[in-house]
C-alpha cells in the first residue's frame, strides 16, 4: 500500500512540474489517466471496513463476468480470524495484496497516512483510517508511536514470508515494530482532515520517553516497550519527525506545502467511472454497455 500512494505522490508532482504547452499536452494526458486508473482501483479495490468484510465474507467464488461482485476471485477464507476481531465497527483502512486475488488484510501505517496527505483517499475514507486509529489506539501507538504495520507476522508466516529472517523477528523493526519517524505523517494527516487533537495525543506518548532513550531508531514488542534489540540511537529522522510534528501542531498552516487537496476534474471522472462500476450496479442486465478503468 505505500508504495501505491508514493507513487501517486510522485504522479501529482510530476504533473504539477510540467509547464502548459502545446509539447507537455501529452504528457499530461498521459499522468491524469494513470492517476485515474491508480484512484479507481484503490478506491474501490483495495478499501476495507465492516461492511467490506462482511460482503467478502459472503463472497461467491468463481464468478466471471462484467457484472461479478467478487471481480479478482477472492476466497472469502483469506480473510484472517484477527481480523475479524480486530475490525471497529467505526473505521476502516486501505490494505495491501501479495499477489492477484491474495489479499494482505494487515495495516500498513505509511500507505494509509500518505493516502490522506495525497488525497489518494477519499474524504470519508480518510476520516475513517482515522477513526480506526483511534479506535485501535493501545495496538497502533500504545507506549510509542507509530506502529509502522499491524499485527506483525508470526510463527509459519514469518518462517516462510520473511525466511526466518532474524532482523525481522515478530514485533521487531519492519515486522510490527514502532517507528517514531512516522509521527510527522501522522501529523500532516491529522492536520488535513482537521483533527490535529489526534496527533497531539501521539505527540504527549513519545515525548513522555523519546529523549530519555536516546532518540532510537525504532521500538520492539507489542506495545512499543522496549528500544529495538538492533536499533541505532540518536537517530536523526527520529528526532526531526518529533520536531516537525510538534512545529506543525504550532503552526498547521505550514503543513499546506505537503498536502494535496482533491483535483475536481479527477474528482468528477472518478464519480463517473465508479457509477459505471458493474459491482455498484448489479441488477437486470441492460443493453449499456459498463467500462472498467
Amino acid at each position: 500500500m505505500w508504495f501505491q500512494a508514493l507513487f501517486y505522490s510522485a504522479l501529482l508532482c510530476a504533473r504539477e512540474m510540467l509547464a502548459p504547452e502545446d509539447g507537455s499536452a501529452d504528457l499530461v494526458r498521459a499522468l491524469n489517466n494513470r492517476l485515474l486508473a491508480l484512484s479507481f482501483h484503490i478506491r474501490e479495490y483495495y478499501w476495507i471496513d465492516m461492511r467490506k468484510l462482511n460482503e467478502i465474507y459472503r463472497y461467491k467464488t468463481e464468478e466471471y463476468s462484467y457484472d461479478a461482485v467478487n471481480k479478482f476471485n477472492i476466497y472469502p477464507d483469506q480473510i484472517s480470524p484477527w481480523l475479524v476481531e480486530w475490525m471497529p465497527n467505526k473505521g476502516g483502512y486501505l490494505i495491501g495484496n501479495l499477489q492477484p486475488a491474495h489479499m494482505d488484510f494487515r495495516f500498513f501505517s505509511l500507505g494509509n497516512l500518505w493516502s490522506i496527505v495525497s488525497s489518494l483517499a477519499t474524504v470519508d475514507q480518510s476520516n475513517a483510517i482515522l477513526d480506526l486509529i483511534e479506535a485501535k489506539w493501545s495496538d497502533l501507538v500504545a507506549d510509542m508511536p507509530f506502529k509502522i504495520c499491524y499485527p506483525a507476522l508470526e510463527g509459519q508466516e514469518w518462517q516462510i514470508i520473511t525466511g526466518c529472517d532474524p532482523k525481522n523477528t515478530p514485533w521487531s523493526y519492519h515486522n510490527g515494530g514502532a517507528w517514531p519517524t512516522l509521527l510527522w505523517q501522522l501529523t500532516v494527516a491529522c492536520i488535513k482532515m482537521n483533527r490535529p487533537e489526534i496527533a497531539a495525543r501521539a505527540v504527549e506518548v513519545a515525548e513522555k520517553r523519546i529523549s530519555k532513550d536516546k532518540w532510537p531508531e525504532y521500538y520492539d514488542t507489542k506495545r512499543a516497550r522496549f528500544i529495538g534489540k538492533q536499533a541505532h540511537l540518536f537517530q536523526t529522522w527520529s528526532i526531526a519527525g518529533y520536531l516537525v510534528a510538534k512545529l506543525l501542531l504550532a503552526d498547521p498552516s505550514a503543513a499546506k506545502i505537503l498536502i494535496t487537496e482533491e483535483d475536481s476534474d479527477l474528482v468528477n471522472a472518478l464519480s463517473c467511472a465508479i457509477s459505471s462500476n458493474p459491482r455498484r450496479n448489479r441488477g437486470p442486465k441492460s443493453s449499456q454497455k459498463s467500462y472498467i478503468v
